[in-house]
C-alpha cells in the first residue's frame, strides 16, 4: 500500500478520465454507489466531480454535484486499494466542500453509505445520522379496493407531466428528497410503469417504478398536500399494482423513511411488509 503521506494531485475529472474512472469503479473494493438513476460516470461534467491522481494515475474519485441546487447527494467516493482510504477521502472530501461552499445555494450534502468503512467516513468528517431509510416487499398480498370517488382519473405519465411533477415534487417532499426536472426526466425515460393523476389537466399525485427480474421497484410516490389524506396516493399505489400482477411480478419493493408514518400506513395497507433491510441517512450542512 502506498504510504499515507503520498503527495495527491486533485483536480476536476475530465472526459478523458472515463475509462480510468470506470476501471476504479468496477474493479476496487471500497466504492460507495449512490442509490440513484444515473450511473456514476454520467454524472461527468457536473461540479463537484473530483479525482486524487498520483503520477497520472487516478486513485480516487469522488462526485456529489447539487441537483437540486439545495441538496447534493454523495453520488461517488471511490478509492483504490493502493492508497489509504482516509488520505483519499480527506483530501477529495475537502475540495469538494470548498467547492460547495463556493456556490452559495447548497443547504447540505447527504449520503447513504451501505458499508461501514463509508459511514466511519462520514462520522469522522462530521456528517450526522438524520434518520433510516427502510425497503419493503410486496408478494401479491390481498389488499382492500381502492375508492372509485377520485378527484380526476390516473393515466400514463408523459413527457410534457414533467414540469408539473417537478412542482409537485418541491410541494410533496422535504428538501432532502425533492428531484430536479433532469433527474425526474431522467427516472422518466427508464420506468417500466410511469402514471400521474389527472384532475382537470392538473397533476394531483405521480407515481414512477421500474422493473427487477422479479417484479419492479416503487421509486416514487407524491401527491399534492392539498389532496392528502383523500385516497389518492392508495388509488395509484393500488393501479400500480394491478399493472405489475399484470405483468406476471411476483415482488413488488419500495423504500421509505422509518420515520414516514403516513408512508408506513398506506404501504401495510396494500400488503407491503418490511425486508429487514435499512440504511442510515447522513447529512452535513456546509
Amino acid at each position: 500500500m502506498i504510504a499515507n503521506l503520498l503527495q495527491l494531485t486533485v483536480r476536476p475529472v475530465s472526459d478523458k478520465d472515463l475509462q480510468r474512472l470506470a476501471n476504479l469503479i468496477h474493479f476496487e473494493a471500497l466504492v460507495h454507489r449512490h442509490l440513484d438513476w444515473r450511473a456514476p460516470l454520467d454524472w461527468v461534467g457536473y461540479n463537484p466531480y473530483l479525482v486524487a491522481e498520483h503520477n497520472d494515475e487516478i486513485l480516487a474519485a469522488l462526485a456529489c454535484p447539487p441537483d437540486p441546487p439545495s441538496v447534493a447527494w454523495i453520488r461517488l467516493f471511490a478509492t483504490s486499494s493502493e492508497i489509504s482510504v482516509n488520505l483519499a477521502w480527506e483530501e477529495l472530501w475537502n475540495a469538494a466542500c470548498d467547492q460547495i461552499c463556493n456556490l452559495g445555494d447548497t443547504a447540505l450534502v447527504a449520503a447513504i453509505p451501505l458499508q461501514n468503512w463509508f459511514r466511519k467516513l462520514l462520522e469522522k468528517s462530521e456528517f450526522v445520522r438524520s434518520h433510516n431509510v427502510i425497503v419493503l416487499s410486496w408478494r401479491r398480498a390481498p389488499r382492500p379496493p381502492a375508492s372509485r370517488a377520485l378527484p380526476g382519473f390516473i393515466r400514463t405519465m408523459e413527457l410534457r407531466d414533467i414540469n408539473a411533477v417537478e412542482e409537485l415534487d418541491k410541494a410533496a417532499f422535504g428538501l432532502i428528497w425533492q428531484n430536479s426536472y433532469s433527474s425526474l426526466e431522467v427516472a422518466f425515460r427508464q420506468a417500466a410503469v410511469a402514471t400521474v393523476l389527472d384532475n382537470d389537466g392538473e397533476i394531483i399525485g405521480y407515481q414512477i417504478s421500474t422493473a427487477t427480474p422479479v417484479g419492479g421497484h416503487l421509486a416514487r410516490l407524491g401527491v399534492l398536500p392539498g389532496y392528502q389524506g383523500q385516497g389518492i396516493g392508495y388509488a395509484i399505489l393500488d393501479d400500480l399494482l394491478v399493472q405489475f400482477e399484470r405483468r406476471g411480478a411476483h415482488n413488488v419493493t419500495v423504500n421509505t423513511q422509518s420515520d414516514n408514518l403516513n408512508s408506513l400506513a398506506l404501504y401495510k395497507k396494500a400488503g407491503f411488509k418490511r425486508t429487514g433491510e435499512e440504511y442510515p441517512v447522513y447529512q452535513y450542512s456546509p
